[in-house]
């Protein structure tokens, strides 16, 4: 299979270079603007194949669109727009890329290349977001889709695009056919260029020079141009300058950190000045072959581009025009990824769409750009409302802060049924809150309104006993419907199984609030010890207590429960009993099979040695049986040792 046919940049043929326009917006001469302030859009590439997430990139054919894919300029602006930023350009993440201090595969080996890649954007993008500036190295840079390529069309249905940087600084897009045109004149030497490719450690340069090997033929015809690249001197190395996947260089880390006095840390620190002075070096011995190079490309970040110019008489100046960065994704500097960048520089990209197609295109290109938002028009500013403002809390002054407190602490031990602190707390407060029948303030939010409402309301069955006996709370207090919300929360139904029904806004208390059957017998058995003390069964104006609960009234209920529960083990051992008689006696085979076996086993044994220790016992007469004869066995002696106990407990009667 031969390889696939591409035009060089330098020896285009006659016939093509001489249909050539140039390519823009519905191929007219000056783009159409979107606005007034809107800059023109710059010429866009073409293909049968586009991405929407890079501005619009097309692409010729399926393979140059899979490079794409797996490019780094793709993938940053996959996760640029998933962060919600604007993608940028392929020029602009070059230059983006330039600003990082480290590259973007680092010094990892080509089977972790695309760990590390990711690594690399992760970082570029984290590094965007934090020096909070676009994408876009410049502001005054439009919105419309930037392309590094520049694009021709040849009619009826022939596009070439061919890489901006490869004409003069000066060049614009009106001029871009002629320098086109220009770059085709090789001279007598032919074009020499100068690559330098520095990242991560490594090193790779070369001076390569393109000549055309013109001539006529046998029949005094010109040759057609056919370009031949020659290197004419070529250099790579490598210094260890980096940790391992950690990304970043020696002298970056120490300049954010404290400098680290490690071994691998001072390795690094050599490895970056012996690689500067390589680098150096090399240019100083290349000094003649540079001063005659048309283009010097440099691929470098901001730390290693210092190499290149910041030291006393340098080769390479910095403000020199002959200097390009790559309009394109690199990978790991090597002497094959040198030939391929500059493979990938001198090849002319091409694609063939008709001039409907281009139509087409044009007008859909148009249709996906960004419309300016209409500005609202101004409005009168309107009437300044009367704004519901939130009510603040009150400043409250330390006496109110500090009753706040002994409240709170009060109803956490009330809840929590903590009686010796409450009593230990109460005897020290010395009833400082005005009783037992105090009212609970309302920022509280409790449900009762005094604490023995809380603490039956909470089920403390002591801290209730305590307040009823000892501190004489009153259980006839009503339970507030509106502060505490009960009629919303129990629709006006009382906690208490066996109180008296509630009708529609009727009064309820403490009784009403016990949800356990133990809070309430302590408000019945103090309605029988101290029935002076309080209207304990009236239901107008007392305590609603249904019914008391003396101490005889508890010893009867506990006698019938004994009684009750006797009753019941008597009638089970009759049942029993019965059971017993209507059973036959007739003798088990399990019993009968047994025996036959010991029989036989005697039998067997009156010829034979014995054991010493007497006759056999009651292991040796089921040692022979399996494990299913002896759990038979069993149950069977069982069943006549429980039948031997019945027949002595009835001849004892």
């Amino acid at each position: 299979m031969s390889a696939p046919f591409y035009y060089h940049v330098f020896s285009l043929p006659r016939e093509l270079l001489d249909t050539l326009v140039p390519r823009n917006v519905v191929n007219q001469a000056e783009p159409p603007s979107r606005s007034k302030s809107s800059s023109p859009v710059q010429a866009s590439a073409t293909g049968a194949r586009a991405c929407n997430i890079c501005l619009g990139a097309t692409f010729p054919d399926v393979d140059e669109q899979r490079v794409h894919f797996r490019s780094d300029w793709h993938r940053y602006n996959v996760k640029m727009r998933l962060n919600g930023a604007n993608p940028v350009s392929e020029v602009q993440f070059s230059q983006l890329v330039d600003g990082l201090e480290d590259s973007i595969s680092g010094s990892a080996s080509s089977s972790e290349g695309e760990s590390d890649d990711s690594d690399a954007i992760a970082m570029l993008v984290h590094k965007t977001r934090n020096l909070a500036r676009s994408p876009s190295p410049s502001s005054a840079t439009p919105s419309s889709p930037q392309t590094p390529l520049a694009w021709f069309h040849s009619p009826p249905s022939t596009q070439i695009g061919v890489y901006k940087a490869l004409f003069p600084t000066s060049s614009t897009t009106s001029s871009h056919l002629s320098d086109l045109r220009e770059l085709q004149k090789g001279g007598d030497e032919g074009r020499t260029w100068a690559i330098f490719m520095v990242a991560g450690g490594h090193f790779a340069g070369a001076i390569v020079r393109d000549d055309d090997q013109g001539g006529l033929t046998k029949k005094g015809k010109p040759k057609k141009p056919k370009p031949s690249t020659e290197v004419l001197k070529h250099k790579t190395f490598h210094r260890y300058t980096t940790r391992r996947k950690q990304g970043g260089s020696q002298g970056t880390n120490d300049n954010a950190k404290t400098k680290a006095v490690s071994a691998g840390a001072m390795l690094r620190r050599y490895g970056e000045e012996a690689l500067r002075l390589d680098i150096r070096n090399l240019l100083q011995d290349w000094v003649e072959e540079l001063d005659r190079c048309e283009r010097i490309w440099i691929r470098a970040s901001v730390s290693n581009r210092r190499t290149f110019f910041d030291y006393e008489s340098p080769v390479i100046t910095k403000g020199d025009k002959r200097l390009r960065t790559f309009p394109f994704p690199t990978r790991r500097p090597t002497q094959s990824e040198v030939n391929r960048c500059l493979l990938e520089l001198t090849r002319v990209k091409v694609s063939h769409l008709t001039e409907d197609a281009l139509r087409a295109q044009d007008e859909a290109y148009l249709a996906s750009l960004p419309k300016p938002k209409p500005k609202p028009p101004l409005a009168a500013p309107p009437t300044a409302a009367p704004t519901k403002q939130k009510d603040k809390p009150p400043q409250l002054s330390p006496e109110e802060e500090q009753l706040r407190e002994k409240w709170t602490r009060l109803l956490d031990m009330v809840r929590r049924g903590r009686l010796e602190a409450l009593q230990a707390f109460w005897a020290r407060e010395d009833g400082s809150r005005g009783g037992p029948d105090a009212a609970v303030p309302e920022w509280t939010g409790e449900k009762g309104e005094t604490l023995l409402q809380v603490a039956a309301h909470a089920g403390q069955a002591d801290v209730v006993q305590w307040l009823l006996e000892d501190l004489h709370a009153d259980p006839t207090r009503d339970v507030p419907l509106a502060a505490g919300a009960v009629a919303e929360e129990d629709g006006q139904e009382s906690d208490a199984s066996d109180a008296p029904a509630l009708p529609v806004s009727v009064r309820r208390t403490a009784y009403d609030l016990a949800r356990t059957r133990e809070v309430r017998n302590v408000f019945r058995r103090c309605a029988a010890a101290h029935p002076a003390w309080w209207d304990w069964l009236g239901t107008e104006q007392g305590a609603r207590v249904p019914s008391v609960l003396s101490a005889e009234m508890e010893e009867g209920r506990e006698e019938k429960k004994k009684a009750r529960r006797k009753g019941l083990k008597d009638r089970a051992r009759e049942r029993e009993a019965k059971e017993k008689e209507k059973e036959p006696r007739t003798p088990s085979p399990v019993v009968s099979e047994v025996r036959e076996s010991r029989t036989a086993k005697a039998a067997e044994n009156t010829s034979g040695p014995r054991r010493l220790g007497g006759a056999p016992g009651a292991a040796e007469g089921v040692s022979g049986l399996s494990a299913e004869m002896r759990a038979k066995v069993e149950r069977e002696r069982r069943a006549r040792a429980a039948e031997a106990r019945l027949k002595t407990l009835g001849g004892a009667r």
